[in-house]
This record gives C-alpha cells, structure tokens and sequence, in this order.
C-alpha cells in the first residue's frame, strides 16, 4: 500500500524550491498591491 522508502533529497529541493517560488511571487504581488493602493489613496 504505501512505502515507507525516504524521499529522494532531489525531490525534497525541487518542492522546496517550487514553494519557495510560489511564496515568493506571493509576497511581490503582495507589495505591488500595497505600492498601487497607497498610490490610489495620495491621489
């Protein structure tokens, strides 16, 4: 049923490296949305 062999440290890196990506693209998008809204609010 399931196997208890231990993850390929490659398969570790590559889902840390694609989480990382996706937290990272996040927190731009996060900042952008800061940057336009308190651009929104002088204006």
């Amino acid at each position: 049923m399931t196997d208890n062999t231990p993850p390929d440290p490659n398969d570790i890196a590559r889902i840390r490296r694609s989480r990382n990506n996706v937290v990272g693209l996040l927190l731009a998008a996060f900042v952008v949305l800061v940057f336009f809204i308190s651009i929104a609010k002088m204006g």
